[in-house]
């Protein structure tokens, strides 16, 4: 197992990769499930603490291993058989989701993450085998980090008080997170620019899937709640043109030419947090928005509301701090998405046309993008032109 090249030509994600990824949804799913469940029965605080900690180890766990295989995938039977065991692991992890938000119990998310680390650990050993010199104390850093963090995670078992948890699961992200900054810092590892950006587009893609299962919901809810189809139609449009949107801003500009060295590269992929998790959530909010519609929610419209806009601001607000604003040329062109989070936050005071105003907010925002972007263009051919 030794690095694959930077320079490699069409380099692209592997059916190993996405299957990896179709199975880690499961999990995704799972948690917007139980986020549902708790808001809609007005434990709003504690599910999105809850919902927090479970993405972040589903997140973790894929994004280790979506960098270690870019630098490192040479498709062989062990190589397969190791990852397989990882997807064991986030299915586990997933069978364990309901218990966490519950009754607080992670036993079987713990175990599951372990499952997940520990085959992410066996990777970075058989890599450090086959290499040496610089690239083998890189990769038995990685591998030492991330058996040194299950103890810690251990002692999250051992604590029955939940606000006491909640800061050794603080402490231990952290820790988590501080492993590939140690493991890589006299060298990196040879993580394809290109095959990143594409792994991290179509997780993105997957989590942006959420959502349209929830407008689904919301057109089968409307059907069979005859009396409520008026208020959840709006609700379904708006989550549709939600989906669009985000998924035409993301992928409107070509991130992988940003990624040149790994300070660049972490704040990136580390910033996926919060574009996966917003993502997933908006799914997750608007089934908050139907289960109000329809009278089965105890909390407020506006509420139902926020659990919509909330998440969806956020996602705007993420992608011009990680893609557009290096793309942007001008005030009006940096001022889009941030001035398109405020509107939509903004629409959670809508009453029942919140869902269905953030999502014209956001498609408006596309619109706005592109008048812009074009103009800008046209103006640039224009000075071209005069130069010569």
């Amino acid at each position: 197992m030794v690095e694959r090249g930077r320079d490699e030509q069409h380099r692209v994600a592997s059916s190993l990769e996405l299957f990896f990824d179709l199975c880690f949804v499961v999990a995704v799913a799972q948690g917007g499930v139980e986020l549902v469940h708790a808001i809609a029965e007005g434990h709003a605080g504690s599910g999105v603490v809850n919902y927090a900690r479970i993405f972040f180890a589903i997140w973790w766990a894929w994004m280790n291993f979506t960098w270690f295989a870019s630098a490192y995938d040479n498709d062989d039977v062990i190589y397969r058989l190791v990852t397989l065991v990882q997807i064991a692991g986030v299915l586990v992890l997933a069978a364990g989701v309901s218990r966490a938000f519950e009754d607080d119990d992670f036993t079987v998310v713990w175990l599951g993450y372990l499952i997940m680390r520990v085959a992410m650990a066996a990777h970075w050993l058989r890599a450090a085998r086959s290499s040496s010199g610089a690239e083998r104390k890189v990769a038995l850093r990685y591998a030492g980090g991330v058996l040194v963090c299950q103890v810690g995670w251990l002692a999250l078992m051992l604590t029955p008080d939940w606000a006491v948890q909640s800061w050794i699961f603080l402490a231990m992200a952290v820790l988590e997170m501080c492993v590939p900054v140690f493991a890589e810092r006299d060298r990196q590892t040879s993580w394809h620019a290109h095959h990143i950006s594409e792994r991290y587009g179509l997780f993105t893609i997957i989590v942006i899937g959420e959502t349209i299962a929830a407008a689904t919901v919301a057109v089968k809810s409307g059907i069979e709640e005859h009396d409520a189809l008026g208020e959840l139609l709006p609700i379904a449009a708006g989550g549709l043109l939600i989906v669009f949107a985000a998924w035409w801003i993301y992928f409107a500009v070509p991130i992988h030419d940003r990624l040149h060295d790994n300070r660049q590269a972490f704040v990136w992929g580390y910033g996926h947090y919060l574009i996966f998790a917003s993502a997933a959530a908006i799914g997750a909010g608007i089934e908050v928005a139907v289960e109000q519609a329809v009278g089965e929610a105890h909390l407020s419209r506006t509420a139902a509301s926020a659990a919509v806009t909330i998440p969806c601001a956020v996602f705007l607000v993420m992608v011009w701090a990680l893609h557009a604003r290096f793309f942007k040329v001008g005030i009006a062109q940096q001022l889009t998405l941030p001035v398109s989070a405020l509107a939509v936050l903004a629409c959670t005071f809508a009453g029942h046309w919140a869902v269905l105003a953030a999502g014209i907010v956001t498609a408006l925002t596309v619109a706005a993008g592109m008048t812009l972007s074009t103009r800008a263009g046209r103006a640039e051919a224009v000075v071209r032109a005069e130069s010569w």
